[in-house]
């Protein structure tokens, strides 16, 4: 008889619910999913909101559990939700999550046999117990046992600011998903957001349907805003992954661009952006990330033509604006703070007399300065390392975690946002859901490849 084999995801987010899904498809594994907020429960941070300005920024069609039946989601969301079929709607991400958290309910129901367990916690520690396997400590002191681990902590909090350490909390609030930075804000008041890509198109949202009638400055480097999706299509055809990279890669891009339009030279990119990024070197990936990976993010990650539209309505009111610049001096006054910053290429200063700040520069990715304890021991134990940008840990192309010694580990994996590093584009439903089925086919020992054996 097979003996069953354990596996500890620690994170329920989108990465780590999804993984346990798949998991429980397969015979001869026990799943158990820890998740230290009963909330976020396999919700996770985009998924667990409650407001319904918050759309996906991912087209119905193409937010299915399951790569092999695409239209998984389109049929749930029509029988469970009362969502139209539509393949162009942009679904609230509240019904997303509702429908993660029932297709795990779903699999672990289906699996049976005690298969599938979840634990609300936080794991703050994880030991070897020989030559493989794990035991990990939660909190509560609850100790469990497995064969394999997987890291599924998805994005990590944005990084704190120097500069504004030390302010009131009422008035600087570096978690933008906190659930009171909305509150006791008045009409002529000014909001200033530290970031200005999705994080702060949420938060500007949010601002919209609380009422918000005052002004809002939205700050980045480059003061760059994403870009809003066609209101139907492209629907781009497989071609085959460009002959180029590094700097002719961008030409080649912006030539297909003024043939078919930007929309549909960066999503032909999809199917191959993991291998253009794999193929440069750590010298080509660092210049990307220096020069390039703003634009790409703006174009690349794109938000509903309604919320576009909405924004839109706030310059014209001239209720918000994107600025560029760097931040300087940030002066406590009363229940305020005077923030300056110096405008992009000149020398000169703005400020602005702020109510309230939010820090939106979105996930920090060095796990040897972040909270989350597991990741900070086992950094410090040498069982994981950073990769190479810190963007999060350092693993293997098939997801296994490196240690300090520079060395795979086959009990030992990550999966989601933390593999960005060895990834790039491991951020966005589609690509997740590529990652967590191979993974947990490999992990199952699954004789079987695409869609087969389903």
């Amino acid at each position: 008889m097979t003996k069953d084999k354990t596996v500890i995801i620690v994170g329920a987010g989108f990465s780590g619910t999804l993984l346990a899904i798949n998991l429980l498809r397969q015979p001869h594994i026990r799943v158990i999913l820890i998740e230290r907020d009963s909330a976020r429960l396999a919700r996770g941070t985009a998924y667990g909101t409650s407001r319904p300005e918050h759309l996906l920024n991912v087209r119905a069609s193409n937010m299915s559990a399951y790569p092999d039946d695409p239209d998984h989601f389109r049929r749930w969301a029509s029988l469970h939700a009362g969502e139209d079929q539509s393949s162009t709607r942009f679904v609230e991400r509240a019904t997303y999550g509702r429908y993660l958290r029932e297709e795990l309910a779903h699999k672990a129901q289906q699996a049976g046999n005690g298969r599938g367990w979840i634990f609300v916690g936080e794991v703050i520690a994880a030991e070897r117990t020989g030559p493989s396997g794990f035991s990990v400590l939660l909190g509560d002191g609850t100790e469990l046992g497995c064969d394999i681990l997987v890291l599924a902590q998805g994005n990590l909090p944005p990084s704190d600011i120097p500069q504004f350490r030390g302010l009131d909390p009422g008035l600087y609030h570096p978690n933008p998903w906190a659930r009171n930075w909305l509150t006791g804000l008045a009409s002529t008041d000014h909001v200033l957001l530290l970031g200005t890509g999705l994080t702060a198109v949420d938060v500007l949202l949010s601002l919209d349907r609380a009422g918000f009638q005052g002004k809002v400055t939205a700050l980045s480097r480059r003061g760059l805003r994403p870009q809003a999706h066609l209101e139907a299509g492209p629907h781009p055809t497989l071609v085959d992954r460009p002959p180029v990279d590094g700097a002719h890669l961008v030409s080649h891009v912006r030539r297909r661009a003024q043939d078919v339009g930007w929309h549909m030279a960066i999503d032909e990119l999809r199917p191959h952006t993991q291998d253009l990024w794999r193929r440069l070197d750590l010298a080509g990936q660092r210049r990307f990330l220096r020069h390039l990976r703003p634009y790409w993010d703006v174009h690349r990650h794109r938000i509903a033509p309604s919320v576009a539209e909405r924004l839109r309505q706030w310059e014209e009111a001239s209720r918000l604006e994107f600025a560029a610049g760097k931040i300087g001096t940030v002066t406590p006054h009363r229940d305020r703070a005077i923030v300056e910053w110096r405008v992009r290429g000149q020398e000169t200063a703005r400020h602005v007399d702020a109510a309230r700040i939010v820090n939106c520069t979105g996930p920090q990715g060095d796990i040897r300065t972040c909270a989350d304890p597991l990741l900070r021991h086992l950094c410090e134990s040498g069982a994981i390392r950073p990769d190479p940008h810190h963007l999060g840990l350092d693993v293997d192309r098939f997801g296994r975690a490196v240690n300090a010694e520079g060395e795979p580990q086959a009990d030992l994996h990550a999966v989601g946002p933390l593999t960005r590093g060895e990834a790039w584009e491991i951020t966005a439903v589609p690509d997740i859901r590529r990652q967590v089925w191979d993974m947990a086919r490999a992990l199952s020992h699954a004789q079987w490849v695409g869609g087969e054996g389903l």
